[in-house]
């Protein structure tokens, strides 16, 4: 089947479910795991907000032109902190007051270490799905994405604000790591005018990956220096496809490539 991609969609569960958007369909991948399938790219990218064709993809798979301009594509989406929707300013005022003027979270995340990041309220527990977090806890809730920013920056001298992939790849954990005592930790770190955003509920959330194998030596894919993989599908994990190969294949960041995606059985 032919289908351009998109990151894919996750949906809680015993382990969480995902899947790609071919259309009006949507293709469960949970039921390639252990099946050798094909990903071939047709040498075609199409913007994910105006869909034209384009030679290159920014960001993620915007044409230049909807890079520099589309508020989907705004600097503060990568740093929160520099969103001013609060003061009626951004690339479209109507996109700001929708996505950035809501609540939005400030959460603590773990693989090998500690992480801190911000998200939108609706979109728990998705985003720390989509980094491939073993488990999480929100630490603050602010009214919009300014404030937030604003926290985890406060945070970053203590808490890195990235994913290391590769050991979230490999599923190096750190089982020491107790995610309520470093959420009240938290507390006392943040500047006093911030502290009001802090949410008490202790609930830990821990997720579960489909995956069957995880590498122990990494390999990551790009379409464009190698148009076809194959292989058997061992796992998912963040926006990551595992292959029996000991390579991986990163969805999000193939964002509105075209792609002929088999299966062998």
């Amino acid at each position: 089947m032919k289908l351009t991609l998109n990151k894919m969609r996750s949906d809680i569960g015993q382990p969480i479910a995902y899947s790609l958007n071919s259309g009006n369909e949507a293709v469960l991948m949970n039921d390639y795991l252990q099946k050798k399938i094909e990903i071939h790219w047709t040498g075609n990218i199409f913007c994910s907000k105006c869909s034209k064709k384009t030679k290159r993809s920014f960001g993620e798979g915007f044409c230049y032109p909807c890079f520099i301009s589309a508020p989907e594509a705004s600097p503060c989406i990568l740093k929160p902190e520099l969103c001013q929707a609060h003061l009626g300013i951004g690339r479209d005022i109507e996109f700001e007051e929708k996505h950035h003027n809501k609540p939005h979270i400030v959460y603590l995340a773990a693989t090998d270490k500690v992480k801190v990041g911000v998200t939108r309220n609706t979109q728990v527990p998705t985003r720390w799905i989509d980094q491939g977090a073993n488990k999480a806890i929100i630490l603050a809730e602010t009214p919009n994405r300014y404030l937030a920013g604003v926290t985890e920056v406060a945070l970053k001298s203590f808490y890195s604000d990235k994913t290391n992939w590769r050991s979230m790849l490999r599923n190096i954990e750190d089982e020491s790591i107790d995610l309520i005592d470093e959420k009240w930790n938290c507390h006392d770190l943040l500047p006093q005018d911030l502290q009001q955003y802090f949410v008490e509920d202790d609930d830990v959330l821990e997720l579960n990956y489909p995956v069957y194998k995880f590498p122990e030596k990494i390999t990551s894919i790009n379409l464009e220096k190698q148009a076809s993989i194959s292989g058997t599908l061992t796992g998912i994990k963040g926006q990551y496809l595992m292959f029996d190969e000991q390579y991986v294949f990163n969805v999000r960041r193939h964002t509105s490539f075209e792609i002929e995606l088999r299966t062998n059985g």
